[in-house]
């Protein structure tokens, strides 16, 4: 029989990973909360409709990507490709409407069919923010901020660039619409096959083409910029505005682009050159027409998603794992109290390892390797005076200390 083995694609976090993660989500949480983002958590699969509806029947995701599949009773769900969908369809079904600004946090696993990669794989995490129910450019602004925050407390945030573009709103996007579709004709043949079937359906994404022959045909593009109103440049300005204020550094790019109509006005990448092809860690952006497109009342919105594995690949070595405290029983009438000891020990705030089997050499060997702080050693001599013998690992030095006088002479390594 042929030995099993993870899904490719997939991979098990193990302790060092999980610490690595874990640091990730931690930071995104606490800063998230320091700007009134309160954690939320939606099913990790939902009812196909709500992505393909959201993301495009024509999107790479949804022909390509999504993990769907019908249940066992007859209905068609996807495990979540993002998460923005699934807050956007909580806010509808759960009536969320009375309390905007609703500012939420996430974080979790996601799922898309792609060529695994360095920091992309198919059941990848993200964190996230989204804020809902501002139209004003101070929530752009805000989003921002957080999302600079995250990486600045990660300690990464000189190896980010903020890239920035505007979408402009629906007059603005659909003059842009037509002069891309009028420029992009002319080279038709020679654009790839994605590229060709985008110029009908959705020609904003041809500019999001990796093709090197797309990309050539790109370069001499009409712009977005060109084809603002003055609502749109008024939103984009005071966003502008906005970053300069708080000293946030970005760099105008114009062929940032979101390919969904309802996509508007802001839209944004935090982006690195320390990982490769992989060089997104943060991307967000406004969705004014989101929400009213999947049944809900007309409600603007704005957010961005970061990829866990991509920040903690970023941010280095995982944290230490914190140092335990060992319980070592010798022989077998200790074992009763070292049990009980444990316990209490746990009680009161200590990490405790027991040892559970074998003679002393043997538990000071796995003290050892699990890099213990202490050894609380219990043998038939200990026992009869009601004490411990605990040796610091650090100096070697130990003392006898009796068994009630433990959690007060072992603070120090609470």
């Amino acid at each position: 029989m042929a030995q099993l083995q993870p899904v490719r694609g997939t991979h098990d976090l193990l302790p060092e990973q999980t610490r690595a993660h874990r640091r990730v989500t931690d930071c995104a949480r606490d800063v998230a909360l320091c700007y009134g983002f309160e954690e939320v958590s939606t099913p990790i699969f939902e009812f196909s409709q709500v992505f393909k509806r959201t993301l495009g029947d024509t999107s790479d995701i949804v022909t390509k990507e999504m993990y769907t599949f019908t249940d066992k009773g007859g209905d068609e769900v996807t495990l979540r490709p993002e998460n923005t969908a699934g807050i956007a369809r909580s806010f509808i079904s759960e009536g969320l409407a009375q309390l905007t600004p609703l500012k939420v946090f996430y974080n979790g696993p996601m799922f898309r069919y792609e060529r695994p990669q360095k920091g992309r794989l198919r059941q990848f995490h993200q964190i996230g923010v989204e804020l809902i129910g501002v139209a004003q450019p101070q929530a752009d602004i805000e989003v921002i901020a957080c999302g600079a925050r995250v990486l600045a407390e990660l300690g990464v945030i000189e190896l980010a660039t903020l890239e920035l573009n505007t979408l402009g709103d629906t007059e603005s996007r659909t003059a842009y619409r037509t002069a891309l579709v009028d420029y992009f004709s002319q080279y038709e043949a020679d654009l790839s096959a994605d590229s060709k079937e985008r110029l009908v359906r959705n020609p904003l994404r041809i500019l999001d083409s990796k093709n090197e022959g797309d990309r050539k045909i790109i370069a001499d593009a009409p712009v977005f910029t060109d084809f603002l109103n003055t609502l749109s440049q008024d939103h984009f300005a005071a966003v502008r505005e906005g970053l300069d204020a708080l000293g946030i550094v970005y760099t105008l790019n114009p062929r940032l682009v979101r390919g969904l109509d309802y996509y508007c006005h802001t839209a944004f990448e935090f982006t690195t050159n320390a990982l490769g092809a992989q060089g997104a860690l943060i991307a967000g952006g406004r969705y004014d027409g989101l929400i009213g497109m999947m049944g809900g009342n007309e409600t603007p919105g704005v957010g961005w998603a970061g990829g866990i594995e991509r920040l903690a690949l970023l941010g280095g070595d995982a944290p230490a794992a914190p140092r335990p405290i060992a319980v070592v029983p010798v022989g077998e009438e200790p074992q009763k109290i070292a049990l009980e000891l444990s316990e209490t020990l746990r009680r009161e705030g200590f990490r405790i390892d027991l040892a559970y089997s074998g003679n002393l050499s043997r538990r000071m060997k796995r003290a050892n390797r699990l890099n213990v702080l202490a050894a609380v050693i219990i043998g038939e001599d200990e026992m009869a005076r009601n004490a411990a013998t605990v040796r610091h690992m650090d100096t070697g030095e130990q003392e006898e200390v009796p068994l009630a006088s433990l959690p007060e002479y072992l603070a120090r390594h609470r």
